[in-house]
């Protein structure tokens, strides 16, 4: 099997998956206790995901210029600035730490 085979099997697996989503009545989610957990579910999911993507780096975690720009881009969206401003935000931090703080 090669690696387009898997890829394919992998592709249809995932909208199996999504269209199952669809299968589930709307009324299990209509009590407060599940209405919770999946919002909870859907942050969670998303701080995780912005973790790994800012520590993460071949074989363990890395600090480097992502960390302050990450924090820089939090900072902004807690005073509720555009989104362009932070995302721009964030890039200049990252950019001048590798420039003159020589960090990776």
């Amino acid at each position: 099997m090669t690696t387009w085979h898997l890829l394919l099997l992998a592709s249809i697996a995932v909208l199996a998956i999504k269209l199952l989503g669809y299968a589930v009545p709307p009324r299990l989610f209509d009590s407060p206790r599940p209405r919770r957990t999946l919002e909870l579910l859907t942050v969670s999911l998303l701080a995780g995901l912005v973790a790994v993507q800012a520590l993460g780096g071949g074989d363990g975690i890395v600090l480097d210029a992502r960390i302050p720009a990450v924090a820089v881009a939090a900072g902004l969206f807690a005073v509720r600035a555009p989104f362009i401003v932070a995302v721009a935000a964030a890039a200049a931090t990252a950019a001048l730490l590798r420039q003159f703080a020589g960090l990776p």
